[in-house]
């Protein structure tokens, strides 16, 4: 008789100390039940519904539309679905940008009607304030610096980042885990730039097209398994083609329906 593993639910605890152990940590998007039951099954370690939901389920031209009653309810359907991994809420625009009351408010709506374990928010050393009243009210916060999706407009499109040197990304990133930050996304960071800054911290990094060296890496879901079949950036490395299995199946699906062949009698009552 095989023995039964309990595998436990992560915490914030678990995943400070997979940095502190030199554990690499995983981490995926997911927007909905099925998906999110997958990859907990699978053994992920961090789930993050982020506000690439906007382009690769809603079909929008970037994430900026995206709305927290959006973000609200996908959260909701993955934590559903995800019995173990550590949830992480991302913050879409215009939700934490107004005031530090207004973004207090919405973290603390979207962990209360989600029962997540995390929210994230985009920014440096200017968020830092912020993020130290966040954990003050008891709300983990994941940072995110470099390539900023919801900044993109004034950063002059999607260019990598500090190619120019360390020394602002290395300070935004003490700045936010002073400010009690339990990890940082490093996105569109270069390799060597993402890995002084992960040497200089007590809290994991999580790349993006950060190399190697960070302590974690993420990538959405779609783009992972070959879902979405827009652009595909040079980050991303395609562990499967679903869309091809999917088009494929379909048109047997198709084929069989106009001629008659499905149902069968073993598909009848």
């Amino acid at each position: 008789m095989s023995k039964h593993i309990e595998i436990k639910k992560i915490t914030v605890n678990s995943i400070r100390k997979m940095k502190s152990a030199g554990e690499r940590i995983s981490c995926l998007t997911a927007y909905d039940f099925t998906s999110a039951s997958i990859l907990d099954k699978a053994g992920i370690d961090m789930i993050l519904v982020g506000d690439s939901l906007g382009m690769v389920v809603n079909g929008y031209e970037n994430t900026l539309p995206v709305t927290l009653d959006e973000i609200i309810y996908h959260c909701r359907s993955v934590k559903r679905g995800a019995q173990n991994a550590f949830l992480i809420a991302d913050m879409p625009f215009g939700t934490y940008h107004v005031s530090d009351e207004q973004a207090v408010e919405n973290c603390i709506k979207v962990i209360k009607e989600t029962g997540f374990d995390a929210v994230k928010l985009e920014g440096g050393a200017e968020r830092a304030a912020l993020v130290k009243k966040l954990t003050a009210c008891g709300i983990n916060v994941m940072g995110h610096i470099g390539l900023m999706p919801q900044m993109v407009s004034t950063m002059g499109g999607y260019r990598i980042q500090g190619r120019e040197g360390h020394e602002k990304l290395l300070a935004d990133a003490k700045a936010l885990e002073e400010a009690g930050a339990f990890s940082i996304v490093l996105e569109g960071t270069v390799t060597s730039v993402a890995k002084t800054i992960t040497e200089n911290l007590k809290i994991p990094t999580i790349g993006i097209g950060a190399g190697v060296h960070c302590d974690g890496q993420v990538l959405v879901f779609h783009d992972a398994f070959g879902i979405f079949d827009g652009f595909t950036p040079k980050f991303v490395k395609q562990y499967a083609n679903v869309s091809k299995i999917i088009s494929k199946a379909a048109k047997s699906y198709i084929k069989e329906v106009k001629t008659a062949q499905f149902p069968e009698d073993k598909h009848s009552f």
